[in-house]
């Protein structure tokens, strides 16, 4: 096994950081290093906000839901959707591109290369020594995000990134079977079987918990997933995309 895949399967979200911040050069390392992640026809539909000011990593804290670990970081990286610079480049070269801008598949085309870029970014920061932890809760209020952000039409920000020295590291959570993951040929629908392997990561889970908080916690990923799933949040998203300019048509 080489060094870059023991840095992916060491992965972990880190909730606790040093006081301390990163250089200017790893940032610069970090961006660079997601920057020469794939994108799709070489569209590069996304950017990245890089946010160490106090007031707005205290707000965007607030904001995704008091998490501490987004105000107390080494540095704070928030992945944005952008077609806007692809919308200047309409009126750069006379071409009418809006249809295009808004249609379903250049907002997932964007969607997935700020992901695939993320994911370069925290394989870095990690590699380099540093924890990271994905932080979705800016979608809780993105509309306030995207003001303090000033972020224009044709950008979301879908995600944030904290990075940071650990300083304290927990135990990884054990992932889904991979035979439960990965199919081959098609997709396999077999649903006895497919219970059956959620019942066995159900176990797995339940022990992991038990062990982690000293029998305190006693829980199945299946519920965890069926509470959380019946739970209605962020169902403004749709008309919000939409208010910004994207995935109209």
């Amino acid at each position: 096994m080489n060094t870059v895949i023991e840095t992916i399967l060491n992965h972990r979200s880190v909730r606790s950081f040093e006081d301390r911040r990163l250089t200017k050069e790893q940032i610069e390392q970090i961006v660079s290093s997601a920057q020469a992640a794939s994108t799709s026809s070489f569209i590069q539909a996304y950017s990245i906000i890089g946010v160490d000011d106090p007031d707005k990593k205290k707000k965007l804290s607030e904001l995704a839901g008091n998490q501490s670990y987004v105000e107390e970081n080494g540095h704070f990286f928030v992945f944005c959707a952008d077609l806007y610079r692809h919308e200047l480049i309409g009126r750069m070269e006379n071409k009418d591109v809006e249809e295009t801008l808004e249609s379903t598949e250049k907002f997932m085309v964007a969607l997935i290369d700020a992901s695939l870029a993320a994911q370069n970014a925290a394989i870095a920061a990690e590699s380099m020594g540093l924890g990271i932890c994905y932080i979705g809760g800016i979608r809780n209020h993105l509309e306030e995000v995207c003001n303090l952000l000033k972020t224009p039409k044709r950008v979301i920000p879908l995600f944030g990134i904290a990075v940071g020295y650990p300083s304290k590291i927990v135990d990884q959570k054990p992932r889904l079977p991979l035979q439960h993951v990965y199919h081959e040929n098609e997709y396999q629908q077999n649903e006895e079987e497919y219970i059956n392997q959620l019942n066995e990561y159900n176990k797995t889970i339940s022990e992991y918990y038990e062990a982690r908080t000293a029998g305190q916690r006693s829980d199945t990923w299946t519920n965890q997933m069926g509470n959380m799933l019946e739970r209605k949040t962020r169902m403004y998203m749709k008309e919000f995309v939409e208010g910004v300019n994207f995935n109209k048509r």
